[in-house]
């Protein structure tokens, strides 16, 4: 026998009637449009996953009439089908949830033909999917089951595919204590956490999420079929020889390295050649072709990207470096480095067959000056990043060159000389603070005072 409630009592509960009632009138606007931006994402992204489906359904049936591949393909095409099929069934079923919920929430038409029903009601999900009849629809049990026995029979299809993917599908269902099945109070449980007053919006979203994973689960099997039967070998029917150093041009004692051999090329196939982002032109013989006509010495990045004989794809980037000459009788040399610093007294050496006195310099660029300092010896300063443009000439020769303008690297917070890791108590005590310095700098006497630091101290004794 209950007993009576008390006034107080009796308001409180009133009151959380009041605030339910308030929470389900003020479900915003900005959340459901939130709700449906994220369903229409899930809708989009199992479209896309479809037409990936449908096109290595396509490279099945060329599969299946190519001698090389027949055989294999019989035995894995059926095996994708099926996992197609079980697919296509868990997802209409799931389809139809979503319609049904609509109804649960008021679906009908507008004057337009647009579809409308309550998008905040709180209540059609809950009585559809947790309320027991006659009150409600009980459909979380039945969702719960239905997904399991998607899953369980995907697996089913291969004990290979259920080896390789058990633990990867998308479709992540929980399981009961040691592995073993949920109980009837776990699955009210689980669908408790998805649609216990849940707008119907949300419920929405939710089972396109579902949705979502069964395409994905799909895609996976059906994708590991296809790579199960294995890729048909290239026949490589093109050969020629190539060589190639590793740099055109090198000053005495210096070491060139020449790669020689022959190279194999399937003329069906050929590959993707890029030179620092540019495309480089193919030739009849199936090799590629980059010409540019350089303004100093430097090296370009040459990435490759071909067919290898099982019929997967690789990509490789090499380095080719090249050296630009200079007319004989007028050098122009950056002492220390191949580019100009910002903010420094940057070094350039410029020689002439016919002397010093012979040599006519010119920089520009932005924020660029420079002042002689010796015979052939140059001081250059730049203020703005860009580059210089050094021109000289003897009267016989001409010589022009491009120099990047860079900024200083940042430099290194050290204590004790340590830019990091662990220092020990009687070197930190004695130091007087932090300081900056540049690590391998080419410049030497570059220096930054540090004007001021944090320092943060944890664990115990702080």
């Amino acid at each position: 026998m209950s007993l009576p409630k008390e006034p107080r009592q009796k308001m409180i509960n009133m009151m959380y009637l009041v605030l339910t009632a308030l929470l389900a009138l003020n479900v915003s606007s900005e959340i459901l449009n939130a709700f449906k931006t994220v369903d229409k994402s899930l809708m989009t992204a199992s479209g896309i996953v479809e037409q990936k489906n449908q096109s290595i359904f396509k490279s099945f049936e060329k599969k299946m009439a190519d001698p090389t591949t027949k055989d294999k393909a019989e035995q894995w095409y059926p095996k994708a089908q099926k996992a197609k099929t079980l697919s296509e069934d868990a997802y209409n079923y799931i389809e139809a949830l979503k319609l049904e919920l609509k109804k649960e929430a008021g679906l009908s038409k507008d004057e337009n033909g647009k579809e409308v029903y309550k998008e905040d009601d709180l209540d059609a999900a809950t009585r559809m999917f947790l309320s027991n009849p006659p009150e409600g629809k009980g459909k979380g049990k039945d969702l719960y089951a239905k997904l399991k026995n998607y899953k369980d029979q995907l697996l089913a299809i291969d004990p290979a595919i259920a080896q390789e993917l058990g633990a990867t599908l998308p479709l992540n269902l929980p399981l009961g204590k040691d592995g073993k099945e949920l109980s009837e109070k776990e699955i009210k449980e689980w669908a408790y956490s998805f649609f216990h007053m849940t707008p119907t919006v949300a419920g929405i979203t939710i089972l396109s999420k579902f949705q979502n994973d069964i395409k994905n689960s799909e895609a996976q099997v059906v994708e590991y079929c296809h790579k199960e039967i294995g890729e048909v070998e290239l026949v490589y029917d093109q050969f020629q020889a190539i060589a190639n150093a590793n740099a055109s041009y090198v000053m005495p004692g210096e070491e060139i390295i020449i790669n020689a051999g022959v190279g194999a090329f399937n003329s069906a196939s050929k590959p993707s050649v890029s030179v620092d982002g540019a495309s480089a032109t193919p030739t009849p013989d199936g090799s590629f072709e980059y010409k540019f006509k350089p303004s100093s010495s430097g090296s370009k990045k040459v990435n490759i990207s071909f067919v290898k004989p099982d019929g997967t794809t690789a990509s490789v980037t090499k380095e080719i470096k090249y050296t630009v000459g200079v007319p004989s009788g007028l050098v122009v040399s950056t002492d220390k480095t191949r580019v100009f610093y910002q903010g420094l007294e940057n070094p350039l050496s410029i020689t002439g067959g016919g002397g010093d006195e012979k040599v006519n310099v010119n920089i520009e660029g932005n924020g660029i000056s420079f002042r002689k300092t010796g015979a052939g010896q140059y001081e250059v300063s730049c203020t703005a990043l860009g580059t210089a443009t050094v021109t000289a000439s003897d009267g016989k020769n001409n010589q022009k060159i491009i120099i990047p303008v860079k900024r200083v690297p940042n430099p290194l917070a050290t204590v004790g000389g340590k830019a990091g890791g662990p220092i020990g108590a009687n070197v930190f005590r004695v130091q007087k603070g932090v300081a900056a310095e540049l690590k391998d700098f080419v410049f030497e006497g570059v220096k930054y005072e540090v004007v001021s630091f944090t320092l943060i101290c944890t664990g115990k004794g702080f």
